[in-house]
C-alpha cells in the first residue's frame, strides 16, 4: 500500500497558486536532494486536471539532460482527477474521473511504491478533508502573495499535524515536511 506524499510551493501567507514567484529564489542542490527522495519512493504521480495540463505542457519534451526530474514525470504511471478530460496526450497517463475518495483508496491499495501528487490545490483540499494524505512536504518561501488559492480551504476543519522536518535552505525558503495526526 502506498502513502500520498504532496509536494507543494507555498508563500508564507498559504498561498500554492502557479509558482513562478518562487523563481527569484532560484533552486539549490539540497532541494533536489529532498525531492529526488520523494520521487525514488514513488511509483506513481497523482494529478489535478489543471496541473495535469500544465505539466504535459511543459515535461514530455524535456530530457535528463533538460531536468533530472524529466524521466520520473515522464515515465511514471500519471492518474488525472477529471470529470472532463477524456483522452489524455501525455504518455502513462489516465484519467480516473472526477474525485471520489474510494478512488483514491484503490490507488493507494493498489500502488507499488507512493503516490506522488503536485500542485492540485483542489484535489489535495478534498484528499486532506477525507483523510487521505500521509506526507505534506512544503516548499515555504518567505513572501506573501495576499490573494490565491491556498492549502487549507477557509472552511477546513480543524486538524493536527506532526513536523518531521523543518530546514532552512539556503535560498531563504525553508523545507516543511509534516504528517496529520490522527
Amino acid at each position: 500500500m502506498g502513502k500520498i506524499l504532496v509536494h507543494e510551493f507555498m508563500s508564507l501567507d498559504g498561498v500554492i497558486d502557479a509558482p513562478v514567484w518562487t523563481a527569484d529564489y532560484g533552486w539549490t542542490e539540497r532541494m533536489t536532494e529532498i525531492f529526488s527522495g520523494i520521487t525514488e519512493r514513488s511509483s506513481d504521480i497523482l494529478l489535478g486536471r489543471t496541473t495535469f495540463e500544465m505539466f504535459a505542457q511543459s515535461w514530455p519534451d524535456r530530457t535528463v539532460e533538460d531536468d533530472p526530474g524529466a524521466p520520473f514525470f515522464n515515465d511514471t504511471i500519471k492518474h488525472v482527477v477529471s470529470s472532463t478530460l477524456t483522452d489524455p496526450a501525455w504518455r502513462n497517463s489516465t484519467v480516473v474521473s472526477g474525485y471520489d475518495a474510494e478512488v483514491i483508496r484503490q490507488l493507494k491499495a493498489h500502488a507499488t511504491g507512493d503516490i506522488y501528487v503536485s500542485g492540485s490545490g483542489t484535489l489535495v483540499r478534498a484528499m486532506l478533508a477525507d483523510g487521505l494524505v500521509d506526507e505534506i512536504h512544503a516548499l515555504v518561501y518567505p513572501v506573501t502573495r495576499g490573494e490565491g488559492p491556498r492549502l487549507f480551504a477557509p472552511d477546513a476543519a480543524p486538524g493536527a499535524f506532526t513536523f518531521a522536518t523543518v530546514e532552512p535552505l539556503a535560498n531563504g525558503a525553508a523545507y516543511i515536511d509534516c504528517r496529520p495526526q490522527p
